[in-house]
């Protein structure tokens, strides 16, 4: 294995700053080669109906890389079954990439519920975790876990959530998504009431 990938799986909806100063900590500041940002098309533990459509988040969240050459954004699982599992995704990359190691990214708020994860132990076997602390959340029983490793990267109290809100009702929304974003978005119909 030469190069560990970090995997930032996630809705982005929209990409947030939150999210791409996450992404640039775990891929600057630890011993990951690159960080992969998975667009999830339907995460299973949320109601499908909010989601911007896949393309269209895809789409952001390329803009809000740019170039920087340490991040990417993958399509990856709009070509699985749906709803997709971590897991499943995981064995798709590493029979793809099998000269790649993969790390996940998460916060400590998802390590919380990664028992309800579908072959969650599976994942602790094969995969380590690199969590990024949540002041508000316990790590829970999984703290110690020898796969688990936390990082203290900047947190941003930035929610998708609060932007599609602000979109909705005339808002700015400058400064919340990097510059590519905010100016597509401001052009575009997304997230406006219709």
């Amino acid at each position: 294995m030469n190069s560990k990938i970090g995997l930032f799986f996630g809705s982005f909806n929209p990409v947030h700053t939150g999210h791409m100063v996450i992404a640039n900590f775990m891929a600057t500041q630890t011993d990951l080669k690159e960080v992969w940002m998975i667009v999830s098309p339907h995460n299973p533990l949320k109601p499908k109906q909010s989601l911007a459509r896949d393309r269209d988040r895809l789409h952001l969240v390329r803009l809000a890389i740019g170039d920087n050459t340490l991040l990417r954004a993958s399509d990856i699982e709009f070509n699985l079954p749906q709803p997709s599992y971590t897991v499943d995704t995981l064995a798709h990359l590493r029979d793809k990439y099998p000269d790649k190691s993969f790390a996940l990214i998460m916060g400590s708020d998802a390590l919380e519920t990664l028992p309800k994860w579908k072959n969650y132990e599976l994942i602790l076997r094969d995969y380590d975790l690199y969590v990024y602390r949540r002041p508000s959340y316990e790590a829970g029983a999984l703290e110690n876990h020898p796969q688990v490793h936390f990082f203290d990267a900047p947190l941003m109290q930035i929610s998708a959530s609060y932007i599609r809100q602000c979109i909705q009702n005339g808002k700015s929304v400058q400064y919340l998504v990097p510059d590519a974003v905010f100016e597509y978005l401001g052009a575009s119909a997304m997230y406006r009431k219709t």
